[in-house]
Parts: C-alpha cells; structure tokens; sequence
C-alpha cells in the first residue's frame, strides 16, 4: 500500500476520501470535473514560470511517477551525481526505513496496534515539486538537498506544510542529512518558509492517525461540507450515503463544530433533532441558532418554506421593486482576476417585457471596455433597482471601479441601487433546501436551467477554452449560463414578494386556506 503526499494531502482536508481512495468501489467515484482538470493544467503553467523565472535548469528521471520504485532510483541516481535541480522525481522509503525517524518512536503506541504484516507491506511515496542542490554535508557529499514545492494558492495552508514536512522527513532519510529548509513557492511566487520542528511533529501525528485508520479498515463517517466536497471525485457516492442515513451535515446550519456538540446531546440524525426540545439544544447552541435549526428541520419535513422566527413580517419594508427592474449577475475567471461576463436581465414591468443584456469580454484586455459599458446602460435607468444574488457582485463593482477609475459618485450611485436577494433570504425565509445557493433555491421554486451541466466552474472551464480555441459556441453556452442566472434571480425575486405578502396578509386577516404556499 502506497501512503503518497497526495493522500496525505486528501487526508489532512478529509479523512473520509483518504479511506475511500484506498478501500472504496472505484466505479462510485465521479468522472472527474473540468474546472479540477484546469486546476492541474494551471498549476503545471505555474510550475513552468517559477523555474524559468529563475533561471532553473532541472534534470528529471526517464521513468514516470506512477514507476515510482524506478522513478526512485532513478532521481537518486541523479542526486547522487550532484545535477543542480531535480524535477518529476520520486523519494520513497518503506515502513522500517521509516521507522528511522526517531520522532516517530513518541507516537509508536497506536501503531504497534496494528498488524505487523500489513505495516511490512507499507511504502511513502513523496512526489516534491523540486529538488534543489545545496552546499551541505550528505551521504552523497559535500552537497545535499532541499525539497521545493511549488502551489498555486496564495496561502501557506496548513495541509501544504504538512506535505512539505513530509518531504523534508524521507528526504532526510534518503540523503542521511536534515535538509536545512522545506520552503513553498506560492501564487505570487513569494517564497514561504516553514518551521520544520513544529510541523515534523505534527506530520508524524497526522501520519500515525492515517496508518492506524487505514489499518482499522473503519470508514468515517460522512459529512457533506459543500464547499470543501463540491470538487471531490467521491462526493456524489457521499451525499447519497448521507441522504440514504439522514445525516444532519444535510441541513442547512450545522458545521462540523456545530455538529460535535449535537452530538454531545446524542443528536446524530434529523430524526433525533426532530425529537429533542428547542430548550436542550439551546443549552448548547444558544437560543437564536436552536430556533432556527428547528425551524429548518421544519420546513425539510413538511417540504414548505417558512418565514423566519427572526424576521419583523409587519414592520419591515417590502422588497422594493420598480416599474423597470435590472437583474444582474456576474461571471468571473479567478485564477486571471478578470471579470469576463456582466449580464443584465432588463424587466419592464409598464410593458410585461424583458430583455437580457450581455457586457462580454472576448479577450482578457475587454474588461475595462465592458465595465464601462456597463455603466453607460445602468445609467439609463436611473430609478431602476438592481437585483443580484450575495455579496460578490457588490464586491466585484468596487473593484472594477477602483482599478478603471470610476468616479466616486458614480460607484456610490450604483452601489446604493444593489438589493441583495441573498440577503433577504438569509433574513426573511427559511426553504426546505440543503443549500442556500441561488441553484438550490430556484430550482425548488420551479425555476431549471437550460445548460444542465452549467455551473460558475463550468461557465470558467468555457471561457478558458474559448481563449484557447476561439470556438464561438462556447460563448453562446456562457451567455445561455448567465442568462438563466439573471432570469433565476427576477424568479426568486418575485416569488419572494409574493410569499412575504401573502404570510404578512395571513397575519393581519388570518385565513389559512386562503394561503397558496400551504
């Protein structure tokens, strides 16, 4: 069994996929999403540029990676004659050899736990960015080396120490020399140095656990967390274990923290938070956050979408409307910080038509063109509120002004016209959703896209083909995309003004059976 950096990696963000990778039916897993094939293409464009920026001229094993005992010899064959930077190349050590690490010996307990026979049958495998020539002292030498990794993200998170320590240890065994660094090289190719005493010892405790769950065959238990999971190549086999048990990662609300405590009160299913009383789990949560669970679990059951506890029904002013209304939604490439798509549904309520407008940037230079142009439109209608869904649309508006140097004024005038739908859910409606995405919510209001398979990731995955291929359909499907997203938003928009009004009317003149959303 190969316990490799990548399944440490997977490991430290979720225990669950380490175990499923090794044990799981492989026919489960998902085919693998565009938007993570980009990631990897992105991420060896940035490998490329950090060794040419400086001026790195690395050598590298014929054999591949997935060779991993040739790929071995074959970059110690090269650090052995002293070549300056080593690139694609492999370390691996066994279990006895990794024993050697005398760290290892505090954690040894747990281990000796598990079968003998099956740690025999143990190998890591560490697969660094770099190797790079030091002057030093080493088994080969009067050189040794450091491993460098290089990432695209912006931070030093810590499951990439944890993986650069990890490199760093079978380095060290392999050379018979600690390397003297471990350093990252991340978005912005600045250079981060890792403490390699404090995370040496906290990789042997992460590597211990992993040993001693592989070795226990005992599947964790599943917890949908949409973000960390929505790239996951197992998520769809999960979220159909967790629906299959009820698992409360389900409802809307409970993190993993939140959910140590509901357990704490034996709550571990939506049944059993149906059972127990808003008081007991007030003792824990707190009274606003146990209102609201049960009032979510509510809604899940009886499939009905509720006002909130929270929310003044009475006293608070309607979602303001107007006679033209603009619906607004935005398309974005991350990785370039570009903004590449400004869509905007007009809805002219006087005349029962609307019209989608798309502010289109077809090259990466368009984006100053398009923001202006945008604001050139939204100015012809002055009186007209612009509906969007969260906050990144806001977000996005100060920072194209402030990069093309919009006048002040004029960013504040349209700023002061943005009415957050998502913050009017969050506020106003409990749904009997798993998610409060826009997707989520429209959909369970009856709402579809065309585009099945669209997504924000997959709208990004189009456009970094089209700059490729310049393939016109491929911004037909963006534009399809976004249009949905701006018709979806005018769709929440109005069912929610008329679900707040027909709840406001049952309070002032009670008449359940008068109410169409019951």
């Amino acid at each position: 069994m190969l316990i490799s950096d990548h399944l440490l990696l997977n490991y430290k963000r979720c225990n669950r996929r380490t175990f499923l990778e090794i044990y799981g039916n492989p026919h489960q897993k998902d085919p693998e999403k565009d938007f993570l094939l980009k990631l990897k293409r992105e991420n060896q464009t940035h490998l490329r540029n950090v060794i040419q920026s400086r001026s790195l001229l690395p050598q590298q094993p014929s054999a591949s990676r997935s060779d991993w005992q040739l790929n071995t010899a074959q970059t110690i064959d090269l650090m052995q004659q002293g070549v300056d930077c080593i690139i694609r190349g492999t370390l691996s050590l066994n279990f006895s050899q990794w024993q050697q690490a005398s760290v290892d010996q505090i954690f040894s307990t747990p281990i000796q736990a598990i079968q003998s026979n099956w740690l025999a049958e143990i190998n890591f495998v560490a697969a660094p960015s770099l190797l790079i020539k030091q002057p030093g002292e080493s088994r080969f030498g009067d050189w040794e080396y450091i491993p460098l990794n290089i990432k695209l993200g912006r931070k030093a998170k810590p499951e990439y120490k944890l993986i650069a320590a990890f490199h760093a240890q079978i380095l060290s065994l392999i050379q018979a020399k600690d390397p003297l660094r471990s350093p990252l090289i991340l978005k912005e190719h600045n250079v981060h140095q890792i403490n390699l005493d404090h995370w040496l010892t906290k990789m042997h405790h992460t590597v211990t656990d992993c040993l001693v769950m592989l070795g226990d065959r005992q599947e964790p238990e599943v917890f949908i967390s949409r973000q960390r999971c929505s790239l996951c190549s197992w998520y769809g086999h999960c979220h159909e274990v967790a629906k299959s048990t009820q698992h409360l990662s389900l409802v809307p609300g409970i993190t993993p923290k939140r959910y140590e405590y509901l357990q704490e009160l034996g709550i571990n299913s939506v049944e059993s938070l149906i059972s127990i009383s808003e008081a007991d789990v007030s003792e824990t949560l707190g009274y606003d956050l146990a209102r609201q669970l049960k009032q979510q679990i509510n809604a899940i059951q009886s499939d009905r979408a509720l006002v909130k506890a929270s929310f003044d029904l009475l006293n608070t002013q309607p979602i303001p409307s107007g006679a033209i209304e603009l619906y607004f939604d935005i398309e974005a490439e991350p990785e370039r910080q570009t903004d590449y798509l400004l869509g905007v549904l007009l809805v002219d309520r006087s005349s029962n038509t609307e019209k989608f407008h798309a502010f289109l940037a077809e090259t990466l230079e368009d984006e100053g063109k398009i923001w202006q142009e945008f604001l050139t439109f939204v100015a012809l209608y002055p009186d007209a509120p612009i509906f969007h869904y969260s906050e990144y649309e806001a977000d996005t508006i100060k920072r194209l002004a402030n990069l093309y140097g919009t006048p002040k004024e004029q960013k504040k005038e349209v700023l002061s016209r943005l009415v957050d739908l998502h913050s009017w859910v969050t506020k106003a409606v409990v749904f009997p959703v798993e998610s409060y995405s826009l997707k989520a919510l429209a959909n369970w209001i009856g709402f579809y896209w065309r585009e099945t398979k669209g997504s924000g990731d997959q709208s990004v995955c189009w456009y970094d083909q089209w700059l490729i291929t310049q393939d016109r359909a491929l911004l037909e499907l963006i534009l399809s995309y976004n249009e949905d997203d701006c018709r979806a938003t005018r769709y929440l928009k109005d069912w929610l003004l008329d679900f707040l009004e027909d709840q406001r009317n049952q309070q002032v003149f009670p008449n359940p059976a008068s109410s169409k959303y019951l």
